[in-house]
């Protein structure tokens, strides 16, 4: 640990009892003077900076963080986080770690829309070496990244797009021939089973075909959902059973999974409230997630997957017991382009980010390095989405 240079107020403070009232007031404007320093510095700092307790009240603030989140310097001291950003109540608990043995270290990019509407990346960490007998207080450190979310799409939509386009449209087109021919042979077989007397191997067969032949029309609406998350159009948005399309999302990767030697844990709420999206690209949003999560463990390993909801959103967690990312590479997960795989493209998770915020839901992602990566998956309900419209 470096040491800290000792000042001459350290010195005085450590023979406070020994001072008389002049020195003492001497003292006391040094204090101020050094404390209006500290508070002149935080509030040129352009980054929002925050300390918030166990609860969430908003105990300090700089300029910075009050016009991020449109705080008063009157709520300071009573006001909550939870207000100004509901959203991160569902996602980030700090109630648990009030253990100081346990680290907290979180980061999230989340989307508001008052006082203006921005993107901001958020960081929590537990203030370190505090006293046991103090309340758990934690820095909170806001970075208004709307610019860059900006730039970043229109980079998107310029000059890389346009080759991401080309490579999108020759490999449907080398894919397209292939799909067909497989689906008239399946088709030929098909007919020619038929014709003979059914047996148990009979219904086998017949059964393969049918697997077949939903995977070919996996492998279509692949290639088709690609190209419209890279060229993106407005949903088809119809009500929908996210239960459903989670389980189908599941059956259609259920052999790679086990035959990498991977357990699937199910924690499936059967009763989730209907939400409002395109069928075809949330299941295009699942097949990427479970594709990553799959991808993660390098043996063997476990994949859990757990849906919850609440007044206003659904929830679906996957998780994997992979070997977890690096926490500098965890804001650039969803870039275009960024992978640390040898033979990914870079594209699945920004695909995913993309058909989230189509579906006015978040993407959330919490990773530690050799423990796994958790990807959170948040949906609103119809009645919120029909509201937001409104609005």
């Amino acid at each position: 640990m470096p040491l800290r240079k000792i000042s001459a107020l350290d010195n005085v403070l450590g023979k406070i009892d020994d001072l008389d009232s002049s020195n003492l007031q001497t003292l006391v404007q040094r204090l101020a003077r050094e404390r209006k320093l500290l508070e002149t510095v935080f509030n040129i700092i352009h980054e929002g900076i925050l300390v918030i307790n166990l609860k969430g009240t908003i105990e300090y603030a700089n300029s910075a963080a009050c016009q991020l989140i449109g705080l008063s310097s009157k709520q300071i001291g009573s006001a909550s986080l939870w207000k100004f950003m509901p959203d991160l109540t569902r996602t980030i608990d700090i109630s648990e770690y009030e253990n100081e043995q346990n680290f907290f270290d979180v980061s999230r990019e989340i989307e508001i829309n008052y006082p203006k509407h921005r993107f901001v990346r958020l960081y929590i960490v537990a203030i370190p070496n505090q006293q046991k007998d103090e309340e758990k207080k934690f820095s909170v450190i806001l970075s208004d990244i709307t610019q860059e979310k900006i730039s970043t799409q229109q980079m998107i939509e310029n000059e890389k797009v346009s080759t991401v386009l080309l490579l999108a449209a020759g490999v449907a087109h080398e894919l397209g021939n292939p799909i067909n021919s497989m689906t008239i042979h399946l088709q030929l077989i098909e007919r020619q089973l038929e014709a003979i007397e059914e047996t148990n191997e009979h219904n086998k067969i017949k059964k393969s075909i049918k697997i077949c032949a939903n995977e070919i029309s996996r492998l279509d609406n692949i290639i088709t959902n690609f190209l419209q998350a890279i060229r993106p159009t407005l949903p088809d948005f119809q009500d929908l059973d996210l239960t459903t399309i989670l389980k189908e999302s599941i059956e259609f990767q259920k052999v790679e999974i086990s035959g990498a030697n991977i357990t699937l844990e199910l924690d499936i709420d059967k009763s989730l409230p209907v939400i409002s999206a395109d069928q075809n690209l949330i299941k295009q949003a699942l097949f990427n997630v479970l594709k990553n999560a799959r991808e993660a463990i390098s043996k063997e390993g476990i994949i859990k997957i757990q849906t919850r909801s609440d007044d206003e959103f659904v929830f679906i967690e996957i998780g994997d017991s992979g070997s977890g990312i690096k926490k500098e590479h965890i804001g650039n997960i969803f870039q275009p382009y960024f992978t640390t795989k040898n033979e990914g493209h870079g594209l699945g998770m920004m695909i995913v980010n993309r058909i989230m915020h189509d579906h006015g839901g978040q993407i959330g992602i919490s990773s530690n390095i050799s423990h796994g990566t958790v990807f959170t998956l948040q949906f609103p309900q119809k009645h919120r989405r029909v509201r937001l419209l409104n609005s």
